[in-house]
Parts: structure tokens; C-alpha cells; sequence
């Protein structure tokens, strides 16, 4: 085990290699406490060949449901388990898997929740996007070709109507889908001057609310492409983002980002 410890704008951190770099590409897949539905994420990626295109990596938040042991991640072809020690949400988790992966010199670096929600069998559409030289690339299963499964009318009508006219008016590019933490990056976009992820303003959801409007507003290339997500029938929606005081959170980045207060200064 390795110890990232110290470094500005991220959060110290461990490093378990379980598998060298195999490719100019990674997956990051943040979680604390998914239990199951990180372990038939996975398994579904391995019967796709996911794990073959890109390295998978896990950001994870301090886990303690057993479900971060080592063998079981490398059987299922997880490349390195990153485990948060430092302070900080999920922008933090976010931040040190940018961190090692921009480390680790790769080109592209696609991210997808990890409760199971998302078709993780669609990497090959951002790949195909970031060989075509866009540096933002956002899932959505709002556009022709992908698919909303049991979506909770509330989010629903909160993405369509809230956040993505605010995030869209923002970036001056207009999107569907900007809840959706199903992307990919250039490395590029990642390490320009103007944009600067590694900071500690980003504790929460802030980072990727600020990357979603950042890459047209610098004139980088960005674009869509179609996946699904699947909310569970019968059972709570699994979710960072609940009540009143998330959503209400939530907004007030959504306008922080609209008045640039995340820009660089």
C-alpha cells in the first residue's frame, strides 16, 4: 500500500495497486458503503470487457461494509483502490482520483457513480468521443438513444426543468442530462490553466457541477452520449442528493457556478 499525503487541493490518501496501467484510459468509479450494487457494477463491466479498454479505479470514502476487499475487487478486474483518509465529500473522492489518474499519465478519464444505476457496458461511446477529440463528454439518457428506467418524477422534473437550463445557460452549450456524473474528460481539458479541478473549493457536488460548464466556456469540444439509468421499482432511489436541504444545496452551486465564483481567480 502507498500513501498519497500533503498535496494542495487533495485530500491525503491510500493507494492499493492491484494491476499495472494497461491503458491511455481510466474508469473512476467513487462510493463509500455501495455493498452490493459495487460488486454487480463490476460484474457487469467485466462480462461487457470493460476492464479491458479501460483501468478501473475505485475512489473510495472509507467503505466499512466489507465490500472493498482486495480479493474480491481483483477477481473482478478493478485495477487500484484508492481509500480517502483526508477530509472531504464526494468532490473530495473526485478530486483524488483526478489526482492519480493525471499522476499516472492518462488521456482520458471517464467517471460513473457506483450503485449500479448506470449502463456501465456503454465506456466504448466515450471512448470512441474522446478519440474524436472532445475533451467533455456527458451521458445522457435523455437524447435519442438512451434510456430513463424508473426515474422519480421529482429528479425528473428537477433535470429537465432546473438544472440543466441553468448549467446549459452557463457552459453556452446547451444539455440534458447534468446531474448525471457518467463522463469523460481529456486529459487536456483536465490539466488547462484556466480550468484547475485540484482545489479544496470543490468539498461536494461543486466539481462536478463546474466541470460540466467549463470545458465551452474555455471553446473546448463537448457532446452527449446515450446510456441508461435505472432507479431500483419499489425501492428508495439510491442517491447523495435527498431532501430539502440537498436540493436546496444543490442550487445554490448550480448558481455559484453560473456566476463563475468556481473560476479560477
Amino acid at each position: 500500500m502507498e500513501e498519497r499525503r500533503n498535496i494542495p487541493g487533495v485530500p491525503d490518501y491510500t493507494v492499493e495497486m492491484l494491476a499495472e496501467k494497461r491503458s491511455d484510459y481510466c474508469l473512476l468509479i467513487p462510493i463509500i458503503n455501495e455493498g452490493g450494487r459495487i460488486l454487480k457494477e463490476l460484474d457487469r463491466a467485466k462480462a461487457a470487457g470493460v476492464c479491458g479498454l479501460v483501468d478501473i479505479i475505485l475512489c473510495d470514502g472509507g467503505s466499512t461494509d466489507g465490500s472493498m476487499e482486495l480479493p474480491g475487487l481483483k477477481s473482478r478486474g478493478v485495477n487500484c483502490l484508492l481509500t480517502k483518509t483526508g477530509p472531504g465529500k464526494q468532490g473530495a473522492q473526485l478530486r483524488m482520483g483526478l489526482h492519480f489518474a493525471l499522476e499516472r499519465g492518462y488521456e482520458g478519464i471517464l467517471t460513473i457513480d457506483g450503485n449500479n444505476k448506470d449502463s456501465i457496458e456503454s465506456v466504448p461511446l466515450f471512448l470512441e468521443k474522446l478519440s474524436e477529440g472532445y475533451d467533455l463528454v456527458q451521458g445522457s439518457r435523455f437524447i435519442k438513444g438512451g434510456k430513463a428506467v424508473n426515474t422519480p418524477l421529482s429528479r425528473w422534473l428537477a433535470v429537465r426543468f432546473i438544472h440543466a437550463p441553468v448549467i446549459s445557460l452557463a457552459a453556452r452549450h446547451w444539455f440534458t442530462d447534468t446531474t448525471n456524473a457518467y463522463r469523460a474528460y481529456s486529459r487536456a481539458y483536465l490539466t488547462h490553466p484556466a480550468v484547475q479541478p485540484l482545489r479544496d473549493i470543490f468539498p461536494g457536488y461543486e466539481l462536478l457541477a463546474y466541470l460540466s460548464v467549463r470545458a465551452t466556456q474555455l471553446g473546448l469540444k463537448a457532446c452527449e452520449v446515450p446510456v441508461e439509468r435505472a432507479y431500483p421499482k419499489n425501492e428508495p432511489a439510491p442517491t447523495k442528493i435527498k431532501g430539502f436541504k440537498g436540493n436546496s444545496n444543490l442550487l445554490k452551486i448550480l448558481f455559484a457556478a453560473l456566476a463563475g465564483k468556481y473560476d479560477p481567480q
